[in-house]
């Protein structure tokens, strides 16, 4: 529901749209920001409390200009601004709601407990009493009057607000009675609430978040989608008398070298056996919820060891783009990632658009893989059994995930060679029909804990050539991954930020060619140095460096960045 009058928007509803708002049509409204300035020829303002909304005592206080709140200038540590002031809710654009309870100041009576009511929902002589734009009437407990008011003179009711008021001497009957309705009213309005959110909840859980369903890659910005001709398409060798040509069991060289037949070329024309991403000849499967990894994909059907299961679709980006997503995502706290390299410089992303297969799940131990096929002169990507597979269960593939900035991931997929972690190597080779060597000599491996606590967890990795050290985030004082190349403090001098040459093997601490002297000494284990925050005859004890976070890497950046200045 938009206003006509300036760009505010609401969702229909009594829960989102600001008390207040005049309706026009279902779709638009004039809101209520919109009152008049003037009651009576007159300016108004809003009617503030005497005491801090913070610290609940009274003072020299900055009043809101847009509704009662009051602070202590000192409470919000700043100083006394000149001119009009609003409240961060003010600024931030927050308004009272239908069927909120609030405090409410009319006339000399006292602040007063009240619910604010949808004019639609009270008598019809209060509906046609004089008000304005920004006006909601509001119905006061114990007395069971109503009234147009203005957010000038009203503030939320929160709970235990019962218990501050009760405190107080000269309460009447009335009042006393307010009391106790506003707190029965107020559990009352928190358990629809929770009910409410609870049920939204159970309703998002059945389903999986939202996506754009798509049949095919879909090219985003210059990305092109190569197209071949005819005569450039492979023929295979498959007769169409064969009993079943091109299949799986037969010794078709276009699937050999995993090129898809086209039809117009294919010796067996329709019949061919070989034209499952251009038929879309997918397994039946269902996207479930899984335990403790979210949603999954199941298979309906029971499945051979090198079906086709289904293809990888989603935005076809180029490596700048990519990057830009990442970025992004990063930025946003974003941890799911949807995108498999299709070429040199083309990403498939099914983040935003994609078909089932972006619901599969890591295993490293998996019961399918990636494949990428040549389709009518362009590379695509299918999912393909590793195994017999038996219905109703659950498909997955290894991710081999590049940790793109630096960042690594818990893996829950529950093998028993599981590796603990995205994009690392399984603890030991996975058997299908032969031992397949998986860990490839000579490759960059990263440690499992983290260098300055040693504890396990998400961890950033060093990108410097044959450093396999890893880091808590909070123990490098950062809020977010690093972008990019990154190398880890290790390699920085602690004192000057220049290049280390000396290293302590037990925590960060390093030191450069100017300040290694008497920096490090040898240790009990097989002379390792360590330098002066450990006990070099049991340098693994508790000590002040590896205990506490690294709080010298921002210093260190700007020392190299000074350095590099000069």
């Amino acid at each position: 529901m938009r206003c006509i009058r300036c760009p505010v928007a609401y969702h229909t509803g009594d829960s989102c749209v600001a008390a207040g708002s005049v309706i026009l049509t279902h779709h638009i409204m004039i809101c209520s920001s919109h009152g008049s300035a003037k009651r009576n020829g007159l300016l108004t303002s809003p009617v503030n409390v005497g005491w801090c909304f913070l610290c609940a005592r009274g003072g020299k206080l900055l009043c809101c200009d847009s509704c009662p709140a009051s602070f202590h200038p000192e409470c919000l540590e700043m100083e006394m601004p000149e001119g009009a002031w609003s409240c961060s809710d003010c600024r931030a654009g927050k308004k009272p709601h239908y069927k909120q309870i609030v405090w409410v100041k009319l006339g000399n009576y006292r602040w007063w407990p009240a619910e604010i009511c949808n004019p639609r929902l009270v008598p019809s002589n209060i509906q046609s009493l004089r008000h304005d734009i920004g006006d909601f009437p509001v119905f006061f407990f114990g007395s069971h009057d109503y009234y147009w008011i203005n957010q000038g003179r009203v503030f939320p009711y929160v709970e235990n607000d019962k218990n501050f008021v009760t405190g107080q001497i000269n309460i009447n009957k009335t009042f006393k009675k307010a009391l106790e309705e506003a707190a029965r009213r107020f559990q009352e309005l928190k358990a629809q609430r929770e009910s409410r959110e609870a049920l939204e909840q159970e309703r998002n859980s059945r389903k999986p978040p939202p996506y754009k369903f798509i049949k095919s890659n879909k090219p985003v910005g210059k990305v092109q989608v190569h197209v071949a001709d005819l005569s450039e398409i492979q023929r295979c060798n498959c007769r169409p008398t064969d009993e079943h040509p091109c299949s799986l069991q037969s010794q078709c060289l276009n699937r050999m070298l995993q090129y898809e037949c086209h039809p117009q070329v294919c010796p067996a024309g329709d019949i061919c056996e070989n034209q499952c991403f251009s038929k879309r000849l997918y397994a039946e499967t269902e996207v479930v919820k899984t335990d403790g990894c979210g949603w999954g994909l199941k298979t309906n059907q029971a499945l051979r060891k090198g079906d086709f299961v289904t293809e990888y679709v989603g935005e076809v980006i180029d490596s700048e783009e990519c990057q830009q997503r990442i970025k992004r995502a990063h930025e946003n706290h974003v941890t799911n990632f949807y995108m498999l390299t299709l070429t040199k410089d083309r990403v498939i992303d099914a983040g935003p658009k994609g078909n089932s297969a972006r619901f599969m799940n890591h295993s490293c131990s998996p019961n399918c893989e990636t494949q990428k096929w040549t389709v009518n002169g362009d590379v695509r990507i299918g999912l393909f059994t590793l195994c017999d597979i038996e219905a109703d269960t659950e498909l997955t593939f290894n991710y081999n995930l590049h940790c793109v900035g630096n960042r690594r991931t818990s893996c829950h997929c529950g093998s028993d060679n599981c590796s603990g972690f995205l994009g690392v190597q399984p603890t030991s080779a996975v058997v299908m029909e032969k031992e397949e060597k998986l860990r490839p000599e000579g490759k960059h491996t990263h440690e499992y804990f983290c260098f300055c606590c040693g504890e396990g967890g998400e961890l950033v990795m060093c990108d410097r050539k044959d450093c396999p050290k890893a880091y808590h985030l909070l123990c490098l004082n950062l809020t977010k991954p690093p972008y990019g190349r990154w190398e880890c403090p290790w390699h920085d001098c602690t004192v000057c930020g220049a290049p280390a040459s000396s290293l302590c093997d037990f925590c960060p601490r390093s030191f450069c060619r100017d300040h290694e002297a008497g920096a490090l000494t040898s240790s009990s284990l097989e002379g390792r140095p360590c330098c002066s925050s450990h006990d070099p005859v049991s340098p693994l004890g508790s000590n002040s460096s590896s205990a506490q976070p690294y709080r010298h890497f921002e210093e260190l950046n700007e020392r190299k960045r000074k350095r590099r200045k000069v």
